[in-house]
């Protein structure tokens, strides 16, 4: 195993291992452009100056004392010391939590998924493996679109693995194909001439696939060519709901009524609904539209398409030369139709998928749900972009017939109107911390953690047929719909550092907020630090946890993590003992098993090592202790974890794509070995003989 070692990893001088061509295809280059959120929404740090002030006011003596003691902390810390760890004795260390009984896996950079002692792994499927009948047999130097659409798309993201009731052994396996990077994926390839059929093959290589899986004698989990087998592509017809449907910002000339879009792409993370369904986030949609060099621009719609990240200029694929309907100048209205939370019933794969337009339009990492005692249902959802927000949607309606739904005919159709009907809000966070105490170093404040409360703002209420309310001054419900960004600038919430995937602990519904990062937190006129986003130059970002008043509009929350190597200074660990934690970096998906552990994949990582997912127990003495589960191959990124006592999951997303290589001259040869390409993969890892972390 190549190690890299830990004294290696102090700095955080270090950006993002995501190479430049992977920021070129999966975001449109987002990072190494101006953030599009330039709104003057007030800085937390504001919020945290007023407030400071009437503490200050209130119990001026106390307040003095604790900055007191929170400088001379401070200035004491060293990399293994927390406000916690005071005492002269040191305390036995608590017992490794149920879930967490593994052997941690150290950082490596092997051309391999690394995985603990013990344990075994396989490939589930892989790029351009058969999915429908009929398929051929993956051959990179043959490949053709109509090859492609009965095929196992590229770069998977979001995985679900959903038991099919009555049939041991036997599930679901429903993936996000989030984007294509053409140098991976055909020989010779030219990016100045993209051909007619390679537009045809990425169309088909990206959207969502269902695949019937069967566990094997082993252990492990393989695909079968089972009934419920589908592809979605980035041409399949979806039905658009909500107040934005049938309104004059989704009408085009191919589709004049507005309520019916072709394809989904850009999908990123999701979640499966209790009645069944999967939801999928589509996220950097905006890197598909683009126009030639000079295009007319149309005034009217300039601040709604820079909001977005929209130009008027070349894409990367230069899908607007094979289809007028990518190109703004042409079409400009095509690029409102994308930007939704998708929900698909994988059960019926004759049914039509949906865009669900009262949940908001922006960059959705993807959406989960959290349903209440009394059956009301809540989505949570993050704009995955920097200084963007974070959302949720509480419906109107009440949850039937949960787990079997899909067979239950009127029960599924009151649940997939569910997230027609409800209420939309983005956060806004405060804190008591005293300003002084938040300098953008990642210090501790003197309470010894990062914390606050925060308020759900309104912005849209939907009804049922697409009735609809705005609750912002100065737009109308369909602008909030489609323009929900905008809305959020003007309702004025909280700038966040990349907020993406968004959970609910199923066991204590407590949330739980990925925020990737963000290195131009704190830079000439962005927004400053604050209690929740603490670090300028935010490199490995942090883990949010909210305790939620689930359907009304306040709430709490804490930084569970505040990331990166835990030999620096900087990072934090809920309090728990930074020299027994692994370092981690980038959070990105979020899962949970059985016993309540939360579970970290992550993109990007900041530390010199590949990327991986990570245990994270949430309770107890051992709040905050993390441990790698597992790593991913060189240039891959870790997605769509799932958990369970049997086996865990996890897609492995563009192995081997790296700025100096392609499929011609390749860094990776992951799965296949030997002279093999690479290709984006699922992959199982079970244990010998018993169940996870036990």
């Amino acid at each position: 195993m190549a190690l890299v070692p830990l004294n290696l990893l102090i700095s955080h001088n270090g950006r993002s291992s995501r190479q430049h061509v992977t920021c070129r295809y999966k975001c449109g280059d987002a990072c190494s452009k101006p953030a599009p959120n330039t709104s003057d929404n007030e800085y937390f740090g504001d919020i945290v100056k007023r407030m400071s002030r009437r503490s200050v006011l209130q119990t001026a003596g106390v307040t003095v004392l604790a900055v007191g003691a929170g400088s001379v902390l401070a200035a004491c810390s060293t990399s293994s010391d927390t406000p916690q760890a005071s005492s002269s004795t040191t305390p036995a260390p608590p017992e490794t939590l149920p879930g967490m009984k593994f052997d941690a896996v150290a950082p490596n950079s092997e051309d391999a998924v690394v995985i603990p002692s013990g344990y075994q792994q396989g490939v589930v499927i892989s790029w351009g493996d058969p999915v429908l009948p009929g398929a051929p047999v993956f051959d990179v130097t043959k490949q053709t679109a109509a090859a492609q659409r009965q095929q196992f798309g590229f770069n998977n993201d979001f995985a679900a693995v959903m038991p099919i009731e009555g049939q041991a052994g036997r599930y679901l396996l429903v993936n996000n194909f989030e984007y294509v990077t053409p140098q991976f994926m055909f020989p010779g390839y030219d990016a100045e001439a993209p051909t007619r059929e390679q537009f045809d093959i990425e169309i088909a290589a990206i959207g969502m696939g269902v695949v019937e899986l069967e566990r094997t004698p082993q252990g492990g989990l393989r695909p079968v060519m089972g009934r419920y087998n589908r592809r979605i592509t980035a041409d399949t017809p979806f039905t658009l709901t909500g107040p934005a449907a049938g309104t004059d910002f989704v009408k085009t000339a191919a589709d004049p009524t507005g309520r019916t879009v072709l394809g989904t792409f850009a999908n990123c993370a999701g979640g499966v609904t209790p009645w069944g369904t999967v939801l999928s986030g589509e996220e950097n949609f905006h890197s598909y539209f683009g126009a030639a060099e000079g295009a007319p621009a149309n005034p009217a719609d300039a601040d709604r398409q820079k909001r977005y990240g929209v130009a008027l200029e070349p894409t990367e694929l230069l899908w607007e030369t094979f289809d007028p309907r990518f190109d703004v100048s042409k079409s400009p209205n095509e690029v409102n139709r994308f930007g939704y939370v998708v929900e698909l019933n994988p059960w019926d794969p004759n049914s039509t998928p949906v865009k669900h337009s009262a949940m908001g339009r922006l960059k959705h990492e993807g959406a989960n749900i959290y349903v209440t005692d009394d059956g009301s249902v809540v989505a949570y959802t993050g704009d995955d972009e920097r200084f963007d927000y974070m959302y949720k949607f509480v419906s109107s309606r009440k949850i039937q017939d949960p787990g079997r739904a899909f067979e239950n005919t009127a029960a599924m159709a009151n649940n997939m109107a569910i997230l027609d009907e409800g209420t939309l809000y983005v956060a806004k966070l405060g804190s008591d911390i005293p300003a002084a105490e938040i300098d953008g170093s990642g210090k501790l404040p003197a309470k010894g953690s990062f914390a606050g409360t925060g308020t759900w703002l309104p912005l849209l209420k939907s009804g049922a047929g697409g009735q609809a309310e705005s609750l912002v001054d100065g737009f109308t419900a369909q602008e909030v719909a489609v323009f929900t960004r905008l809305a959020a600038d003007k309702a004025g919430a909280t700038k966040m550092d990349r907020p993406e995937d968004f959970e609910a602990n199923p066991k204590t519904g407590k949330v739980y907020v990925a925020l990737t990062n963000n290195d131009e937190r704190g830079a000439p006129g962005e927004a400053a630090v604050d209690a929740a986003n603490p670090r300028n130059d935010n490199k490995s970002g942090q883990v949010l946890e909210i305790t939620d008043d689930h359907t009304g509009t306040v709430f709490t929350w804490d930084l569970l993590l505040v990331c990166g190597d835990p030999a620096a200074a900087d990072t934090y660990f809920a309090g728990f003992d930074k020299t027994k934690v692994s370092p981690i970096s980038c959070p990105d998906n979020l899962a949970f098993d059985s016993h309540g552990n939360l579970w970290v994949s992550t993109d990007g990582n900041a530390l010199d090592s590949n990327d991986g997912l990570f245990a994270v127990a949430l309770d107890g003495p051992n709040r905050g202790e993390t441990k790698q589960f597992l790593s991913v191959p060189l240039g891959a990124e870790t997605c769509g974890p799932v958990v369970t006592d049997d086996f865990v999951t996890v897609s492995v997303q563009h192995p081997g794509e790296n700025d100096d290589n392609s499929i011609d001259n390749p860094l990776s040869r992951w799965p296949e070995g030997g002279n093999g390409t690479a290709r984006p993969s699922v992959v199982a890892v079970w244990r010998d003989g018993g169940n996870i972390g036990v």
